[in-house]
């Protein structure tokens, strides 16, 4: 078994991530592993060699590894100096809806039929700035899980959402997604539990929202807080409760948030207005 430091960053229904480092050393091929579902691994320090079979597969920068469900490995490390990856698993019916099918193994099968996938700078610079907003506690929960899936499919190259077009019944879907959002700003809601309230999948609720509103639903949900948030601002005494009663993870991701959208912060704004 590898030795390797897992740090949690995300885990809800739809997907798990971690910040995983190993300290490597120059050593030769460890004892064989094998995931259990279908896992992605974008390294961002580092190198080492996945052996599937006969094959090797460099795990580097410019590479997400796929580590496929059942399938066995080995990990060897030829250079000293270790490595560290971001780790993403979503379920398998999730990465049945993000991968195109012909990355598949089969229509039913959540299981690649490569090891590993080329990506460029730009999705080399998303994962990094998702890994280093997780890790420090300044993306919602919603936004969290939106900016994985969209990571993944970033990986299997989707480019699109296909053929969804914003129908009747498309618009209703959303409109019950705002409804959902609404009745509880403060609410930490997954994907999966809008999701479900709506009566569709994860991943189709965040294409279809995209398509009809112009946001991701994450986006949407993070206005209405703010909204809210001018609306309290002069009937809390602290504004880290007001930032913890809408929803937020901390005060200074709720006071840099509110300034990134209204150009300055919740305690300067509440001075401006003579909220207090």
């Amino acid at each position: 078994m590898a030795d390797f430091e897992g740090t949690t960053l995300l885990a809800t229904d739809e997907v798990s991530v971690w910040d995983v480092v190993c300290p490597g050393g120059h050593a030769p091929q460890r004892d064989e592993e094998c995931a259990d579902v279908t896992q992605f691994v974008f390294p961002y320090r580092g190198v080492y060699i996945r052996h599937v079979g006969h094959k090797e597969y460099i795990a580097e920068p410019s590479q997400v590894v796929v580590f496929n469900a059942n399938e066995p490995y080995r990990v060897s490390h030829p250079v000293d100096g270790g490595d560290a990856c971001l780790s993403i698993q979503p379920t398998g019916a999730t990465l049945l809806e993000l991968a195109p099918a012909d990355l598949l193994r089969g229509r039913e099968t959540a299981v690649l039929n490569r090891s590993n996938l080329r990506i460029g700078a730009q999705t080399q610079s998303f994962a990094a700035a998702l890994r280093h907003r997780m890790s420090r506690g300044v993306v919602g929960l919603l936004e969290a899980e939106a900016l994985t899936l969209a990571l993944i499919g970033r990986a299997v190259g989707q480019t699109d959402v296909g053929d969804l077009k914003a129908t009747a019944r498309s618009r209703k879907l959303v409109d019950r997604a705002k409804l959902v959002i609404a009745t509880d700003l403060g609410r930490r809601r997954t994907l999966a539990e809008v999701a479900a309230e709506v009566g569709v999948s994860p991943v189709y609720l965040t294409q279809i929202f995209q398509r009809v509103e112009g946001i991701p639903l994450y986006r949407y949900q993070l206005r209405l807080r703010l909204a809210r948030a001018l609306q309290l601002l002069g009937d809390y005494d602290d504004v880290t409760d007001l930032a913890f009663d809408l929803g937020f993870s901390s005060h200074s991701h709720f006071s840099a948030t509110f300034k990134q959208v209204y150009g300055e912060t919740p305690t300067d704004f509440r001075r401006s207005s003579h909220l207090r």
